[in-house]
């Protein structure tokens, strides 16, 4: 217990230590169940336990007085809307009589944000690209620690959390957030981890979270460029798909033209055995013809009209003749034309063949490159 004049003392070493006093403190004389003497320090205040605030029945300073004794309690956040730990001292009067209680109340931190200001400093230069780590409790960011490498000025102790914000959803959902964002937020692409911290006493009841930022610089720029080299792949491969598409249409066209080339051919030598039957004939006609001539001349003048006859089959048989080898020369052509165009379709067709067997290679080469980029992908998803 303490008495009357110890309190004078504990107000005077109280004002001289309260700013001292990392996280925060609030010193408060209760007297009866109304606080009429407090202090407190700049970063910590809860307005109801200031001076003239009458205390709930069931706060710790009470207990201490009604117990007359002193008493250490964790208040739950539901009390005074954040975590304390306080402790308090019955105070008695020269009869020895009880009459209030001196109060300290402290922040009651999480362990990791309690640690935060020790492990922070070293875990921040581990990151080769830089980090910046953070600890909230359920309303605003209580502690951060940037690095050299990598910082996020704005990102401030005392930032009020908005519903979208990482740290809020990790609250709500009570499980490890994970959240890429873009350079349109922070100058750069990040990837934010957000860990829920729970009360040391009760598993299922969030009280903060501890959270990390870490620029993607690199990571970003391999998944974009494996994206581009996907989509450009994928043009790659559809015109590549509609070249060989292609080059099969011509192959089959190439064949068709070279069996239709044969054809040809054989339409020529057909041609040319009808005109060696088409020359016996003229050439028997015109015999024909002579040996009409010589009956018609020995018949005299009766013969005259059957002789004029006779010389127009002969006529028309050397003319039959003589266009025989025209044909025969044009046909010739026709066949040399035929020859020459199909050893060109022949060459024709083995490229085509070959054009096909590479866009094969080509195709197959595509899809390993996009294996290769899906890869590249994942790797870039994983710094």
């Amino acid at each position: 217990m303490m008495t009357t004049t110890e309190v004078k003392t504990f107000k005077m070493i109280a004002e001289m230590q309260i700013d001292q006093i990392s996280g925060g403190a609030i010193y408060f004389l209760a007297e009866g169940d109304r606080i009429v003497w407090s202090l407190a320090s700049d970063n910590f205040r809860i307005k109801a336990l200031e001076v003239g605030q009458k205390l709930n029945t069931q706060s710790c300073t009470l207990k201490a007085i009604n117990e007359k004794k002193t008493l250490t309690m964790k208040i739950p956040r539901s009390v005074y809307g954040t975590r304390i730990i306080a402790t308090s001292m019955p105070v008695v009067d020269e009869t020895g009589v009880v009459s209030g209680a001196v109060t300290i109340v402290y922040p009651r931190l999480h362990p990791v944000a309690a640690a935060f200001d020790e492990f922070a400093p070293i875990l921040s230069e581990m990151f080769p690209e830089g980090v910046l780590l953070y600890v909230t409790d359920l309303h605003k960011i209580i502690n951060r620690q940037g690095s050299k490498e990598f910082d996020i000025p704005n990102v401030t102790v005392g930032y009020e959390l908005k519903e979208s914000d990482i740290a809020s959803k990790t609250i709500k959902s009570k499980s490890i957030s994970v959240e890429e964002v873009d350079a349109n937020r922070y100058g750069v692409p990040v990837l934010i981890l957000n860990h829920p911290m729970f009360d040391e006493d009760n598993a299922d009841v969030v009280v903060g979270t501890f959270g990390m930022v870490i620029p993607k610089g690199v990571a970003f720029q391999l998944r974009e460029m494996s994206n581009n080299v996907d989509d450009s792949l994928g043009g790659v491969s559809a015109a590549i798909e509609e070249l060989a598409s292609s080059a099969a249409q011509i192959h089959s066209n190439e064949r068709e033209l070279n069996t239709a080339l044969k054809e040809v051919n054989k339409f020529t030598d057909e041609i040319n055995t009808v005109l060696t039957f088409i020359r016996e004939i003229a050439e028997k006609t015109n015999m024909l013809g002579l040996n009409a001539a010589i009956e018609a001349a020995r018949a005299g003048d009766s013969g005259r009209g059957f002789s004029v006859v006779a010389n127009e089959i002969r006529k028309l048989s050397s003319q039959i003749k003589s266009s025989v080898p025209k044909i025969k020369s044009l046909t010739e052509n026709i066949k040399n034309k035929v020859d020459d165009t199909g050893k060109i379709s022949e060459i024709t067709l083995q490229a085509s063949e070959e054009q096909s067997a590479a866009t094969e290679e080509i195709t197959a080469s595509i899809e390993e490159i996009s294996s290769l980029t899906e890869e590249l992908n994942k790797i870039s998803q994983k710094l």
